[in-house]
C-alpha cells in the first residue's frame, strides 16, 4: 500500500553501515511496537512493508488495528526478522506510523467534537509533500474524511481562480465548457459571492473564513440546496459552534500539516 513511500525512505537512510559492521545477515531477532501515548492507531500497515521489504523472510503478527484508540503499554505488532533488517527498518517504520497515528489522533478529536451534529470533517490538500497517500489515509482512520485527493479529482475554484476570470459565473462557464465529469465546487468570500454560486447549480460551496453569523446566514439562504463546507483558521476550540450553524463539511488543514507524532517505539529482545 505505501511501497513508494518506504522507498524513497529507504533511498534516504540506507544502508545502515553500524547493523551491518556488528551484525551478521544470518542474526535474527524480534522487536516489539509498544506505544508510550494515548491516542488512535494508524499506518500499522506499514511496519509490514518495511520488514518484508528488507527481509522477505519476517515475521510480522499484528495486535491491533488501524483505528483503533490505544494507551501507554499497548503491544501494537511483534516482528521476527534478521537483526540487520530489524535496526535498519526500525526510525522509517516507526516515522510513518507515528505520524499517521498522530493525524489519526487528532481527527477523531474533531470527529468527536462534532458528534450529533450533521457535519463531517474533512482533510485538505496540506500534506507533506510525497506523503499524501499516508496522510489522507490516517485521516479515514481516525473517522475523517478525504477532500480532493490532489488537484485532478474535483474542481475547485477559489478566491484566485474567480478574481482571474472576473467572476464565478465566468469562471464554471468555462470548467463546464471541458465537459469533464469531476463534481464543481466553489470558494466564496461573501453573500454576493454565494448568491452568484447557488444560482449555478454547484456541485458544493465552500464558505471560505465566514464567521458564525455568517455561517448561519448562508445555510439559511442556501436551506439544502447545495452541501456547504467550512474551512479556514478552524480549530478544535471552535469546531463544535461550527458544526452547530448547518453545514455540512468542515475542512480543517491542521489535520495534516500540524502533526504531533503519536509516542510509540520499538524494542528489541536479547
Amino acid at each position: 500500500m505505501f511501497d513508494d513511500i518506504i522507498r524513497r525512505a529507504f533511498a534516504e537512510d540506507l544502508p545502515d553501515i553500524t547493523s551491518e559492521a556488528i551484525f551478521a545477515p544470518s542474526d535474527r531477532g524480534s522487536a516489539r511496537f509498544l506505544v508510550k501515548a494515548e491516542g488512535v492507531l494508524a499506518g500499522l500497515a506499514t511496519v509490514e512493508e518495511v520488514f518484508r521489504m528488507l527481509d522477505p523472510t519476517a515475521e510480522v503478527v499484528m495486535k491491533a488495528a488501524d483505528g483503533d484508540a490505544v494507551q501507554p503499554g499497548d503491544i501494537v505488532a511483534e516482528v521476527k526478522a534478521s537483526v540487520i533488517a530489524l535496526l535498519s527498518g526500525e526510525r522509517t517504520a516507526l516515522n510513518l506510523m507515528q505520524r499517521a497515528s498522530g493525524i489519526a489522533t487528532m481527527t477523531r478529536r474533531y470527529v468527536d467534537a462534532v458528534a450529533g451534529t450533521r457535519a463531517r470533517i474533512y482533510d485538505t490538500r496540506k500534506t507533506a509533500p510525497g506523503l499524501r497517500a499516508l496522510d489522507k489515509y490516517a485521516v479515514k482512520a481516525g473517522g475523517g474524511e478525504n477532500h480532493r485527493i490532489g488537484l485532478h479529482d474535483m474542481f475547485l475554484v477559489k478566491n484566485n481562480h474567480i478574481d482571474r476570470a472576473g467572476s464565478i459565473t465566468a469562471a464554471v462557464q468555462r470548467i463546464r465548457a471541458r465537459q469533464m465529469p469531476q463534481q464543481i465546487m466553489v470558494e466564496v468570500r461573501d453573500r454576493r459571492e454565494l448568491d452568484e454560486a447557488l444560482s449555478l447549480a454547484l456541485d458544493f460551496i465552500l464558505l471560505d473564513n465566514m464567521n458564525l453569523d455568517e455561517l448561519r446566514e448562508a445555510v439559511e439562504r442556501t436551506r439544502g440546496r447545495v452541501p456547504l463546507e467550512a474551512s479556514g483558521g478552524i480549530t478544535l476550540e471552535t469546531v463544535r459552534a461550527v458544526a452547530e450553524t448547518g453545514v455540512e463539511r468542515i475542512s480543517v488543514g491542521a489535520l495534516t500539516h500540524s502533526v504531533t507524532a503519536l509516542d510509540i517505539s520499538m524494542r528489541i529482545g536479547t
